[in-house]
């Protein structure tokens, strides 16, 4: 099977059920199959060939999920961009991976064109905005009409069908590889787990590019359900949806529950129609949990565990878990057990099994472990170990298969559902002319659940601010991986003996009352 299989069994048995809901448009499966044949015969015209990387940066919208279908459908490779990166940092990925076609909207047209204009790759550029075309391209919608349908290439199995790139320890991000039959079994594992039932209406607010959220796409594509869309998230857009198309279900990142059940204006709106919140990328505080579940008393919550790596889910969390019996066990504090189609255990350093209640690494295998990352096959082999997926996440498991995550193994902060690899923000606060010595840690945040906090130990001869150290990470990468506090020391930082920063020393103070190393 591949992901366009579960297009061509929708439209057989559902063609005229709603496809896509968005920006005032209604479409049904039907008319979003003959699209995406046409979308995928314009970019077989334009030069597009097998395997070749197709790249999209936009906000969420319906377009988003027909190229998802499109790019395989003309046997080519999706690599969604992250919106949240600076322009350098989504050139490296297009660089990367080697895109021939860029797609953009109206928020991302001049990203893309700088990109272009800057590369020393050639690459097309497409417009899929609601507004006029730039001169420089041509608009999605003229594509579609000018192209006849193609038939499918009909990839599946270990052809590839995307490249996701997620942050690196080593600075540099990489292509997490993910194969047809990687994003299927996913999609079945989560399905056979029931987590989206018959008459699901789910909303895309949270962004597409994640694959949390590629993975409810797939899921639901697979059953012909509708998807409700908003180009992204806020807790009053994300009210109105639910209120006038009748979602039931959608996936928010803690952060963005709490933004959500602590609007004043949630009470201006029917929320009634909501059955489920699936909460994933970062755990959720019991205060936010308990405030939600007060907010939304009609509400199941349920939370997915796992990585980009792992296509993505490896633990699930179901409703009853969160309540009750379960509740006073202290299973909601858990990230739950391992999904079907997955087995996952807790090993120590040489990867042996460690005793039950024992903190370890979790590792994880099934058919969803990712192929590998994109040309780097000593990073892949660290990484997949015996068929292994090691995922650099320090938990316990107790006598009933749940897994409570207690810290990380790899050096990464969480910060409102998005990873921040501590060196790679390192690498760019060593490089501030006044700064000597440094260490990225994070902290506990009770909106974002962590934030990033920069220790600096000056030069000699300077005294720089932590408002000149913020603004000189601004320049260089993403806002959001940028420091939100910095501390200024005189005295040099803790070292191992071997020479090695004591970041455990650093976060102690800030970590030191709670049960667990991560918010």
């Amino acid at each position: 099977m591949g992901i366009t299989s579960g297009l061509r069994r929708t439209i057989a048995i559902a063609r005229d059920r709603t496809s896509t809901i968005c920006a005032g448009r209604t479409r049904s499966w039907g008319e979003t199959a003959d699209r995406v044949a046409r979308i995928a015969g314009a970019f077989r015209a334009l030069g597009v060939e097998d395997g070749d990387r197709v790249a999209l940066l936009t906000l969420n919208s319906d377009r988003y999920i027909e190229f998802y279908l499109a790019t395989p459908w003309a046997g080519a490779v999706i690599v969604p961009l992250n919106i949240r990166w600076s322009r350098a940092e989504n050139a490296d990925a297009i660089e990367d991976c080697g895109a021939s076609l860029l797609i953009v909207d109206d928020a991302f047209a001049e990203m893309g064109r700088a990109i272009a204009a800057a590369s020393g790759s050639q690459f097309a550029l497409i417009y899929a905005g609601d507004g006029p075309a730039p001169e420089d391209m041509p608009h999605i919608e003229d594509l579609i009409r000018n192209h006849d349908p193609i038939p499918d290439a009909e990839r599946s199995g270990d052809d590839l069908f995307g490249i996701f790139y997620t942050g690196g320890t080593t600075g540099r991000s990489k292509g997490v590889m993910l194969s047809h039959e990687n994003i299927i079994s996913n999609s079945l594992h989560s399905l056979a787990e029931g987590l989206f039932p018959d008459g699901t209406v789910y909303l895309h607010s949270a962004p597409m590019f994640h694959l949390a959220d590629g993975a409810a796409t797939f899921s639901l594509l697979m059953k012909g359900e509708p998807h409700v869309i908003v180009p992204s998230f806020t807790p009053e857009g994300v009210m109105k949806a639910i209120q006038e198309h009748k979602v039931t279900s959608a996936l928010l990142v803690p952060t963005m529950i709490q933004m959500l059940v602590d609007h004043p204006a949630i009470g201006n709106y029917d929320l009634s129609s909501m059955k489920r919140i699936i909460y994933g990328a970062a755990p959720i505080t019991e205060a936010v949990l308990d405030r939600a579940t007060a907010k939304l008393p009609g509400v199941e919550f349920m939370q997915a565990y796992g990585m980009t790596e792992l296509s993505p889910v490896a633990t699930l969390l179901h409703p009853q878990e969160h309540v009750g019996e379960s509740r006073a066990k202290g299973r909601h504090r858990s990230a739950g057990r391992a999904v079907i189609g997955c087995e996952v255990r807790i090993v120590d350093a040489d990867d042996r099994p460690v005793p039950v209640g024992e903190v370890g690494e979790v590792v994880v295998r099934g058919r969803n472990v990712m192929m590998g990352y994109w040309e780097r096959p000593e990073e892949t082999a660290k990484a997949i170990v015996d068929g292994w997926m090691h995922t650099g996440d320090g938990a316990r498991m107790d006598e009933d298969g749940f897994i409570y995550i207690v810290d990380r193994v790899k050096d990464m902060i969480i910060s409102g559902g998005e990873n921040v690899y501590s060196l790679e923000v390192e690498n760019v606060v060593a490089r501030h002319p006044d700064v000597a010595q440094c260490a990225v840690i994070g902290i506990p945040d009770e909106h974002w659940g962590e934030i990033v906090h920069a220790v600096v130990v000056p030069k000699s001869d300077a005294r720089p601010t932590a408002e000149e150290i913020i603004a000189f990470c601004k320049q260089h990468i993403a806002g959001y991986k940028c420091p939100r506090s910095v501390e200024i020391r005189d005295e040099p930082l803790p070292m191992s003996g071997a020479g090695k920063i004591l970041k455990r020393d650093l976060r102690k103070p800030y970590w030191e009352d709670r049960d667990r190393r991560v918010n």
